[in-house]
Order: structure tokens, then sequence, then C-alpha cells
């Protein structure tokens, strides 16, 4: 019998192994300050990036996004990571689904494109509470963004879950993460608070340990506060801004090293009430041409923005309370859709000028879909669906309490009470101390009164009898994203009051209205007839099949006042047709169902129902068209210009 040859296996296996050791060993992303450069695996390596968010963008659209970028002629991407998109509950983590952040850092390393990774706490980004989750003001006495123990416990508990997760994902370890930001724009924040980033800076340390490239990023007016001694220093400005004046300023903090531009801004931020924001071509191009030339390396803030799907935008506040749209379009290189604009193409040619670009066409612009009009059929009040929107009933309480409070993060919350005397002349409904946070829908005996808003319009003027039931319906439009950033708390922050009586004995009922949509509106409810000049909060609704092929689209609801949308019970985000300038909302082609199958929209129109209530799929946006001015005319371009960060 022959003998058995020794296996070779085992010896392959090791050397192999040797093999991708030393080569993770020797992958290298370091500052050489004597040439003012990066060296990338100890080559000189200079990076033109551009932010995207997978959190404003479909998972399953995540690819095509990416590889656009990437044929574009970009190297690297940058992207926050919203701590209130991970953590919605304390202790309570979601990495599913859209959420997934290792399968989008997957996507970028297939598209070949580095990262650069910007986790918070604070992101502001024009996003919820800039990030932070709002169940932190649980604590109203909390401190945010500061050394105070409370909020560093919280701190400390989520990059204790989150930071191991990407430590795999480092350049040296094998990953592509190449430098992350500590903090973000710190400089712009009031507390200007040195302990809290050294903190910062040292967890990061000894989560991730000594060989990541740690920075942080500041405006020019906010390098005082928001630079670290260990921490890489760059800055964030425009086309408009003077590049020479920034980065000579930029040079008094980082002597030596790289010149970053961590923020070039291909377009800006829209709010509820102003123009649709736009940055000429060749001004962009031009900047962009200014800063390759000088050697620095640049991030395109955004290159793609996406969309504040569901209850997500931020908003600012500098006099008045400025809701973000839910288009976050930003005047890209690629539009909401995804698609390649013309300034994606100038910005093209001008990357090509100092380095290559991937051979081959970009992806053509995706397939886009018209249908309807569509008339919507009345499902009911929002009164009416009460028991299905707070099923375990109402919380009762002699002063009203705040969204926080009672841990209701996001949407809508009712406050009834019922009247202890009769008004038979009209009579001042008011929030002292502006303490409406953000809009109120005010009924009495289920008759739709009007409108009170933060800062805007502060009272109404009712009648009623003793005994008659008072609900107002309180939105939160978005918590503060960026400026103070001070705790932003929600609902009815003071007790309302009646002509000289301060309002008491609350029913309280947190809304669960996605809840609703998903689970109980399904069930066909026989349709009514809308009322003649029907009002207030109420739920319209509609099943409409696609005969053809089926393509991206955007919905747009002439006549509609103010609301929420959801198609197929995903929550498409706010419409406010009344006030503009956005007038359509981009419905990406994964949300419809082909051919065959049943679509269902549902609409939350919270004033106002159009004469016909119908509704018409466009397939093309129209993002600016502000139909209703009422307030900021005083505020000029340049002010509002300065209103956010990210």
């Amino acid at each position: 019998m022959a003998s058995k040859r020794p296996s070779c296996l085992p010896s392959l296996l090791l050397l192999l192994l040797r093999l991708l050791l030393h080569q993770a060993n020797s992958r290298s992303f370091v500052v050489d300050r004597d040439h003012d450069r990066f060296l990338l695996d100890g080559v000189p390596f200079r990076y033109v990036s551009g932010s995207v968010h997978y959190f404003r963008v479909p998972r399953v659209l995540w690819a095509d996004r990416l590889l656009k970028m990437r044929m574009s002629g970009l190297n690297a991407i940058q992207f926050y990571v919203p701590w209130n998109y991970h953590e919605p509950e304390p202790g309570v983590y979601n990495f599913n689904g859209s959420r997934d952040l290792i399968a989008f850092l997957n996507e970028a390393n297939k598209a070949n494109l580095l990262v650069i990774l910007r986790p918070g706490p604070y992101i502001c980004a024009e996003w919820e509470m800039g990030g932070l989750p709002s169940w932190l003001l649980r604590n109203p006495e909390i401190h945010l963004r500061t050394s105070d123990p409370d909020f560093l416990a919280a701190v400390d508990s989520w990059f204790k879950v989150l930071l191991p997760k990407i430590y795999p994902w480092l350049y040296h370890n094998g990953g592509n993460i190449i430098s992350i930001q500590v903090e973000n724009e710190y400089g712009s924040y009031k507390a200007c608070d040195f302990s809290y980033m050294r903190h910062l800076a040292g967890l990061f340390r000894a989560l991730l340990g000594d060989k990541i490239l740690l920075f942080t990023t500041d405006g020019p007016e906010g390098l005082k506060c928001g630079t670290l001694q260990g921490l890489y220093t760059t800055v964030d400005f425009g086309p408009a801004d003077n590049m020479t004046k920034i980065f000579t300023l930029l040079r008094k903090y980082e002597p030596r090293g790289p010149l970053v531009n961590s923020e070039y801004y291909t377009g800006w931020l829209d709010y509820w009430g102003q123009n649709h924001s736009t940055r000429s071509v060749q001004a962009v191009i031009k900047g962009l041409e200014n800063m390759l030339k000088l050697g620095a390396s640049v991030n395109m803030y955004m290159f793609h923005g996406g969309t504040n799907f569901g209850y997500w935008n931020g908003a600012d506040e500098k006099g008045h309370f400025l809701p973000i749209t839910t288009s976050y379009d930003y005047d890209a290189p690629l539009s909401e859709a995804g698609d390649p604009t013309p300034k994606l193409f100038a910005l093209r040619n001008v990357i090509s000028k100092f380095q290559e670009i991937p051979l081959g066409p970009l992806p053509p612009p995706s397939t886009k879909m018209r249908l309807g009009p569509l008339t919507l059929y009345l499902d009911g009040s929002l009164l009416a669906f009460l028991n299905f929107l707070c099923p375990q009933g109402p919380i009762r309480s002699i002063l009203p309490m705040t969204f926080e409070a009672v841990k209701q993060d996001h949407g809508f919350m009712l406050y009834r009470t019922h009247l202890v005397d009769t008004f038979t002349e009209p009579t001042s409904f008011w929030v002292p101390n502006n303490g409406l946070h953000d809009r109120a829908y005010v009924m009495v005996n289920g008759v739709f009164q009007g409108v009170l808003e933060r800062n805007i319009k502060h009272r109404l003027f009712l009648m009623g009898k003793m005994g008659d039931k008072l609900d107002v319906l309180v939105e939160n439009m978005g918590r503060l994203s960026f400026g103070s950033n001070s705790s932003d708390f929600k609902g009815l922050l003071e007790p309302p009051l009646l002509g000289h009586r301060v309002l008491t004995q609350w029913f309280i009922f947190p809304l669960k209205i996605d809840n609703l949509v998903k689970w109980w509106f399904p069930v066909h409810l026989p349709k009514r007839l809308p009322p003649p000049t029907p009002s207030g909060p109420t739920f319209y609704s509609a099943t409409f099949p696609i005969l053809g092929s089926v393509g991206d689209t955007f919905l747009s609801l002439p006549g509609w006042s103010k609301g929420q949308v959801w198609i197929n019970g995903f929550n498409l985000g706010r419409y406010w047709t009344k006030r503009g300038p956005q007038q359509t909302l981009y419905v990406p082609r994964p949300l419809l169902f082909p051919s065959g199958t049943f679509n269902k929209i549902t609409l939350l129109e919270l004033e106002n129902v159009p004469s016909q209530p119908q509704i018409q799929f466009l397939d093309s946006p129209i993002l600016n068209s502000t139909l209703y001015r009422i307030y900021l005319n005083s505020l000029s371009a340049d002010k509002l210009m300065e209103l956010s960060g990210h």
C-alpha cells in the first residue's frame, strides 16, 4: 500500500495569510507635513470627494448613486452617521435595511471609492436635531455637546457600539475608511468646551487606535473653538468665499500639511417659504479648479443630496423658525432622482485635468413616469381614528406635557380639553412665551378653527360653550439642527390661554400615524363623499394601478395646503404646497408596485382640501415655486446663507 503524501494545503493557507497580513500592514493614509500632502501607501495622494448620505437614499439605489459618483471622477466619498437613525431608544440599535451602514461601506468599496467618515456625535446635515437622538431631552436639564456627564455617558455608550463596527473598515485594516471626523463644526456652537472635545478625541483613539487620521471641520469663524491639538484641522467654504484668505487663516491652525476644504458647497439647502437655492455652474467649477491647482484636497457638499423622507428634516432658527424642505436636492451635481446634471459634467471636466477619470460613459438618467390626475377619496377626519392612532388611550395631565416627556419623538400629538366657561364673543386663544413648537391645528367640537405657528401666527379667536371639546393637534416640524442647537422641545411648552383663563385638565394623545397608515388603512374602508368644504386634519386615499412600465416620478398636489403623504405605507415626507418652494415630492421607482398590483396613496391633509381632491405624478420635479410668503422678507439672501452649517 502506497504511503500517503503529506498535504501542502496548510502551508499554502499559511503563506496566503501572511501575504494578506503584509498587504494590510503596508496600507497607510498619513499626513506628510514636510511636503504639505497626503500619502496613500507611501505615494503622494489628493482626494477629490463628494458627500452622499445613505440615510437620504433608498438602499436599493445606493449602488447606482455610488457608481455615478465614481464615474464622475471622484476617488472618495464623505458621509455622516446620524446617531438618532440608529439608536431610536436608549440601548436599542438598528443597523438593518436602509440603516445597514456596513452594507453601504461595502457598496462604496465595490465602486472603488475611499471613505471619509463623519460619525458625530453631532452632524448637523440639516437632519432632525443634527443627528442627536431626541430621547436625550427626556432629561430636561441636559447640556448637549458639552462635558455634561449625562451627555458624555450617552455618547460613550453609542460610540462603544458604533466604532467597533467600523474598525475593520479602517484603511490600514484592509477597509476603505481613510479618515474620521471628530464632532462637527464645533466652533459654531456656543459652548466652546475643550474638555468635551478632548474627551471625544480620547474615546476615538481608545476604540480605533492611533493609525487612523482624525480631523476636525469648521467654517473660518469657527476654527478658534473647533480645533484641537492632535486632530488634523480642515475648513469649509463655498465658491463665493475668498479662498486665499480662508486658506491663509487655516495655516495659523495647521501650519504644515495638505490644504483641505471638507465642504465645498455645490448648492444649498431649502427652507419652506423661500426660493429654491442654486449655485451657478461657472462659480462652482472655477472654485474647484483653483483649489485643485493649489494641490488641495476637496470634498464637494453635496454631490448627491437625496430626500428627507418621513419626519427626518431638521430646522434652523434666526429670528424665525425655519423648517427644511422634504427635498434635499441641494442643486447638487447628481439630482434628487440621481440624474447627472450639467454641473456634474462641468465638474467632471475639471477633475479630468488633475487626475484620471474612469473609462466609459456615465449611466443615463433613470426612466421617468407620468400618471393621473387621480381622484382621492375621504377616509375621515383624524379625530375619527383616535382609537387607532392612540390605542393605549390618552395621558391625563393638569398641564400639557411636551413630546419628549411622553416619549413621542416625531410627528404629531393631540391635546384635548373641555371649556369650563362660555365664550359668546370671539376670544383670544394663544400660547404665551412662544411656547408652541411648532405648528398647531385647532378644532372646537371637531370643527377646524385655524392654525397657530411658532414665531409667526400667535393667536386665534374662538367662541364656545361650557363643556365644548377643544382639540389642539401639534406638529413637530423638525428639531433645530444648527446654530445654538439649544434643546428644542416640541409640543405645548406652556399652557394655552383662552382670554385670561389658563386651560388645564388635558388629555394628551401621542399619535402613531405611520402605524395606522401601514396596518389599518390597507383594509378597504367604504369610501365616503367629502363634505362640501372639508377642512382640518383629514385622511384621503386612493388606489391605482400602473399599466405601463414603472419609473421614477414626482408627486404633484395642486390645490392641497399642507400635510404628510405615504405611498404603499412608506412615509414619503411633508408637502406644503401652499407655502413652497417645493411643489412635488420625489417618488423613487422601487416604492411602486408594477403592473398587476394596486398601489395606494394616503394623504393627511392638515388644513384645507381643494374642491377637486386630485393628485398627479409628473416626469420632472417642481422645486422652485413659492406661492405663499408671510415672513423672511426682511432677510437678505446673504443673511440666509449664513443660517446653516453641515
